[in-house]
């Protein structure tokens, strides 16, 4: 529903009416492959179904929003970049420590570790912005 949704609003933004008709043509305009139909599109509107990638692609050319974008929202590039910054924050020596003892232990231990580690990150979440460290 989300996805029909973000497709409504693009299609409004760039001035097209958003109906079956005008986007089954449009996207036929500029598709290479096999042709959408008016139900295919219709259900994509209505949040039915979801367009394959490489329909994807067009739709968010044609449109002028990114595929990621019109896909999952906005807000996936924060949750992205913030998972990204998270990632390469410095670690400090006791953290690298932690991390290259755990690189040595055999793989079995490391499973059960590691299932250790994320059910005490589940009890114990950080809060936004705030690390656990």
């Amino acid at each position: 529903m989300e996805f029909a949704q973000r497709l409504r609003e693009a299609m409004a933004v760039m001035g097209y009416d958003p109906k079956p008709a005008v986007l089954e043509r449009e996207l036929n305009l500029r598709y290479w492959g096999k042709a959408m139909t008016l139900h295919g599109v219709r259900r994509w509107l209505l949040g039915e179904t979801l367009p394959s990638q490489d329909k994807l692609l067009v739709l968010a050319e044609w449109l002028r929003v990114q595929p990621q974008q019109l896909r999952y929202g906005a807000e996936i590039e924060t949750r992205v970049r913030e998972r990204r910054a998270r990632r390469e924050a410095p670690l400090g020596y006791q953290d690298r420590e932690v991390i290259e003892a755990f690189i040595r232990i055999p793989p079995p231990q490391r499973k059960a570790l590691r299932e250790v580690i994320l059910a005490v990150a589940l009890a114990y979440p950080a809060k936004d912005g705030e690390s656990n460290g």
